[in-house]
């Protein structure tokens, strides 16, 4: 098993620490902590999707992901990824997506432990009033990345 591979990705709301494990995205995530940029090709690779991302050029990622969780996580997880560009569901929406429309408060947990933000679309999820709520990278990332898609949509 090879370590992790790590880089840093300034954004215009913050900054992101990506990481890489055996050829697989790992970890996402905004950081303000100091961080060493061990960057190989995969991590450049997403630093380059992210770019084309904000540039409003990309709305989908083909990066190669393993993101650890639970079953139920996983499947959350995967869900997300079928919410199109652009476009919210609520947290209720998701628990129905994946079959289980009772657990929207499940589906809030898992979302708030993706670990691949923004390739993995956690933003995408809103309350059921329609308004923004807890966000792993705080509520103004969440609103810039959703104000941002929609302007590109």
């Amino acid at each position: 098993m090879s370590g992790a591979v790590s880089a840093v990705y300034e954004f215009p709301v913050g900054r992101l620490y990506l990481e890489s494990r055996n050829g697989a995205l790992t970890r996402i995530e905004r950081t303000d902590a100091p961080c060493a940029d061990t960057g190989d090709g995969l991590v450049l690779r997403a630093k380059a999707q992210l770019d084309e991302y904000f540039a409003g050029k990309r709305k989908d990622f083909d990066l190669p992901l393993a993101a650890e969780g639970t079953v139920f996580q996983t499947k959350v997880w995967a869900a997300l990824q079928t919410i199109p560009y652009g476009e919210t569901r609520t947290y209720g929406e998701l628990a129905a997506m994946i079959g289980q429309p009772k657990a929207s408060r499940a589906v809030g947990g898992a979302n708030h432990r993706n670990p691949l933000a923004i390739v993995i679309p956690c933003h995408r999820v809103i309350g059921a009033d329609g308004g923004l709520t807890g966000y792993g990278g705080g509520l103004p990332m969440k609103e810039y990345l959703i104000k941002l898609e929609q302007k590109f949509c």
